[in-house]
């Protein structure tokens, strides 16, 4: 009946995050002393710790409504193998001020452009491991800033037509409020599509070449497909996916075997890594 409110509601829905209580943020990992720092973003703060003292810079990117410590399993093995490791809290995640959209709402080219933010400030990226809608982030943050020399992905999220159909069939809007809602996001950010993770590397590989990718999915994850794991790195140039089984769309950050095939594959190249032999055969078998 009234497809521009329609819009405009659903327009409220798509950038709101869900709520997490703060007890559930808290690490259940033995993390090693890290010092806090904060950014500058937006008239807000950024929020986060830097873990080591040495080596090469790690960076460990939240997807929607995570926080940095969501992937606090990566940072112990990683700092035992040698590498610094930063971790930090989204605008309007965990402890970080709201940004650009207000307190409780954010959106992918934000998610990016703090990211950017972060490593202008903390130093050149060797590494990042990112999840879900993170690392949409990061492949969105290559179009505008130098690569790091590895990155892994895990439970990307690469197609958010996939999640608008998830919106509809959950809400039950029909196509004329699916129009007005692109509309309104394409005034902001661009055409929707535009931010397909498929459509972001093709555009990036007939730029230039890319790091080396290894994108981490399981089989059953209900919230990101696997199949867009595999699209994404057909697409881009050398990558290699490893399929989980069982661990869904979270358990799979603290999975000892997933943290292992990351720390294995970011020490393949470093001269420091302790593990990096035995780990790039056991990918390779």
């Amino acid at each position: 009946m009234a497809p521009s409110i329609g819009g405009r509601l659903l327009d409220r829905l798509w950038f709101r995050l869900p709520s997490v209580p703060e007890n559930a943020r808290r690490s259940r990992v033995d993390l090693p002393a890290g010092t806090p720092f904060e950014v500058p973003f937006a008239g807000g703060t950024i929020r986060g710790h830097q873990y080591g003292d040495q080596g090469p810079l790690v960076y460990l990117v939240h997807g929607w409504g995570g926080w940095g410590l969501q992937l606090a399993a990566f940072i112990p093995p990683l700092v035992a193998d040698g590498f610094r490791v930063v971790a930090y809290d989204a605008p309007s995640h965990g402890e970080s001020a709201p940004g650009l959209v207000g307190k409780g709402r954010s959106s992918l080219p934000e998610l990016a452009d703090v990211f950017q933010v972060v490593v202008a400030d903390r130093g050149p990226a060797y590494g990042v491991i990112a999840h879900s809608l993170g690392a949409a982030a990061v492949t969105h943050a290559l179009q505008h800033f130098a690569e790091p020399e590895r990155v892994v992905y895990v439970a990307a999220a690469t197609d958010f037509a996939d999640w608008l159909d998830g919106f509809q069939a959950a809400f039950g809007f029909g196509p004329r409020v699916r129009a007005a809602f692109l509309q309104r996001f394409a005034r902001k950010f661009g055409p929707m599509e535009s931010y397909e993770g498929v459509h972001v590397v093709t555009e990036l590989v007939s730029e230039r070449e890319l790091p080396p990718l290894l994108a981490i999915h399981d089989r059953g994850d209900r919230e990101t497909e696997a199949d867009g794991s595999i699209r994404l790195a057909k697409a881009w140039p050398g990558a290699s996916v490893e399929l989980t089984e069982g661990l869904g769309h979270r358990r799979v950050l603290r999975d000892s075997a997933v943290i292992g095939s990351a720390l294995g594959f970011l020490s393949t190249d470093w001269e420091g890594g302790h593990i990096a032999s035995a780990a790039q055969e056991t990918m390779e078998g």
